[in-house]
């Protein structure tokens, strides 16, 4: 009984006068994403990519599987509902988290944390970390990152920068940023909103936004060099690329970036680039399908075991495992360089699965979708 209440209690929802609001409600966990589902500092630090791993461990991928399939159909309803999601997302925004926010109409950013609701989500942190996690981004990742200004989004999705809500409303991950003193006078505002015309609840958020300050050491400042590095066809040329720049210059977000490429999976660094690029010709359905391949080749393991660690008497430090379970925070990627993973081995995540036990994700029928509700970055 105790169990049943507590996979109940992990989406809270109410409805105020003409809202309805979902509270994410696993503050321990950071909000991470379960089959049930999240409350907390953070907003939603991701999918439960643990408990996937752990059952990847007892020998049942397929569990994983159907755990991503939810979680991108839920994508897809999102980025394709009619209805308007209004987003100030409280705490760490990061991966999962991506995926249940930035498909939704409206996306409001502040400098704090303050809230604690989930319909009315403040950003304070978003990294898309997968990389380092020996996975690559997911969640229709590769729809809206390869719409990002310029090569901005292979900059994020690579290395897994870190971004202010200035800087996500700059680049447009934000539709809005919003001062933390005024939003509980926003919140109060949208609750009394008997509209569901897109333009109505912006001219409302509207009243309460304003233009961030973008920090000095804000790497946007830079989207000539981040364009210029991160335009080149290879990881190893863009790798290359910054590491030249470094010798004229001594930016930090560009020795960071350096770095955050030198310790991520080579193999994820490269299936991620190729996926990004893929997804500038691609529709968010589409790029979802290609997602969900890769992600269940990932849980496989047939290429790289990066992702999660196999069970046997010797404890191999792979990048879940690494990170996430044991946390020492020492992965060791297999292959190891980014010069050991060929095309041959990148072009098998793009493929179908050859297992009776698999099938090609079904994303729900939709017709007859307004503008509003399919290009809404």
């Amino acid at each position: 009984m105790a169990s049943a209440q507590s996979q109940e209690d992990q989406v809270l929802e109410e409805e105020t006068s003409f809202v309805r609001i979902l509270t994410l409600n696993r503050p321990r966990q950071l909000n991470a994403l379960s089959a049930q589902m999240g409350k907390g500092r953070a907003f939603c630090a991701g999918g439960d990519v643990a408990a996937v791993v752990r059952g990847i461990n007892e020998g049942d991928w397929i569990s994983g599987a159907k755990f991503f399939s939810k979680e991108f159909i839920l994508n897809y309803l999102m980025a394709t509902y009619t209805k308007p999601q209004v987003s100030i997302l409280n705490g760490i925004v990061m991966g999962g988290g991506a995926g249940v926010s930035i498909h939704g109409r409206f996306r409001v950013a502040t400098e704090n944390s303050v809230c604690n609701t989930a319909l009315f989500l403040v950003i304070k942190v978003f990294a898309m970390p997968e990389t380092a996690l020996g996975l690559f981004p997911d969640i229709g990742a590769s729809y809206f990152l390869s719409r990002l200004p310029g090569f901005f989004g292979e900059y994020v999705g690579l290395t897994g920068a870190r971004l202010d809500g200035a800087e996500m409303r700059a680049c447009g991950l934000a539709t809005h940023f919003v001062p933390s003193s005024r939003l509980a006078l926003l919140e109060e505002a949208l609750y009394k909103v008997n509209s569901s015309d897109p333009a109505v609840i912006s001219a409302v958020i509207d009243k309460f936004s304003l233009e961030p300050y973008l920090k000095d050491h804000s790497a946007y400042h830079w989207m000539d060099v981040i364009d210029k590095c991160f335009s080149r066809r290879t990881v190893e040329e863009i790798l290359s690329a910054l590491e030249s720049e470094s010798t004229n210059r001594a930016d930090a977000w560009i020795s960071d970036a350096i770095q955050s490429l030198k310790k991520a999976s080579p193999t994820s660094l490269k299936i991620s680039l190729r996926s990004i690029r893929e997804g500038r010709l691609q529709g968010v359905g589409q790029c979802l399908i290609r997602e969900y391949r890769m992600v269940c080749h990932v849980m496989m393991g047939e290429v790289s075991k990066d992702f999660f660690e196999v069970c046997n008497p010797f404890k191999c430090a792979h990048g879940c495992r690494a990170i996430l379970l044991d946390k020492d925070k020492n992965p060791k990627w297999k292959p190891s360089k980014l010069e050991l993973v060929n095309d041959n081995m990148v072009d098998q995540y793009f493929s179908k699965i050859n297992d009776d036990r698999w099938e090609d994700i079904k994303l729900p029928a939709r017709s007859n979708l307004p503008a509003t509700a399919i290009a809404k970055l």
